[in-house]
């Protein structure tokens, strides 16, 4: 009887361990999933960021003034493969905007950057200037040049990175700021028309309002 009582305990302990073994693997199996699955949210939170769009992220109500044939150079599917600068000058919304650019001698410097945000005014934007003030401004390439450099950010964002920033910095050193989301979205204070245009090296926002920098 007392081997009998031996065997069943030695029996029980070895079960034991086994049960205490499996656990300890099922536990290293649930970490090592819960770690793979925290680094492909990571990875994909990182794609995310880069600011980088297709067409078919596009928003705002001025997207349908955008060329909708696909073979127009001014069109989205246009716009993807050419540099900002080039991709602009194709585009019916920014005859005004690609003559201030030429004007302030930018073609080169927009279009050879690895990584861009644009905020770019249609055409009414500068209308409101009044063809006296635009033609002032063309005159003084110094003074475009800043006003223009002021709605440029190095750095690539689309929307969802612009409303989580809240503030970005111009290639002039100067704040910024981004409020509202979707077709409210605002960049200090210009609405945005159509935004999420991506380009070669740029994600480019249509805005309603020339941006004045802050006095120095």
């Amino acid at each position: 009887m007392r081997k009998t009582m031996i065997a069943a305990v030695a029996a029980l302990a070895a079960a034991s361990l086994t049960l205490t073994a499996c656990s300890s693997d099922d536990t290293a199996s649930t970490s090592s999933s819960t770690t793979s699955a925290a680094a492909g949210t990571s990875s994909t939170a990182m794609a995310a960021s880069d600011g980088v769009t297709k067409t078919s992220d596009v928003f705002g109500p001025g997207c349908a003034s955008v060329p909708q044939d696909p073979s127009n150079k001014g069109s989205l599917e246009g716009m993807v493969t050419d540099p900002v600068a080039t991709a602009a000058s194709n585009n019916p919304l920014l005859t005004k905007l690609v003559a201030a650019v030429k004007a302030a001698n930018l073609v080169d410097t927009l279009n050879s950057q690895a990584s861009l945000t644009v905020f770019a005014p249609a055409d009414p934007a500068f209308a409101e200037l009044g063809d006296a003030k635009f033609a002032e401004l063309a005159a003084d390439p110094a003074a475009l040049g800043k006003i223009l450099q002021y709605h440029v950010v190095a750095k690539r964002y689309d929307a969802a990175g612009l409303k989580a920033a809240g503030t970005v910095k111009s290639l002039t050193n100067q704040e910024l700021k981004i409020a509202g989301s979707g077709d409210s979205l605002t960049v200090d204070g210009a609405p945005v028309l159509c935004g999420n245009i991506p380009t070669k090296n740029a994600t480019v926002f249509v805005i309603g309002k020339v941006l004045t920098p802050p006095a120095a």
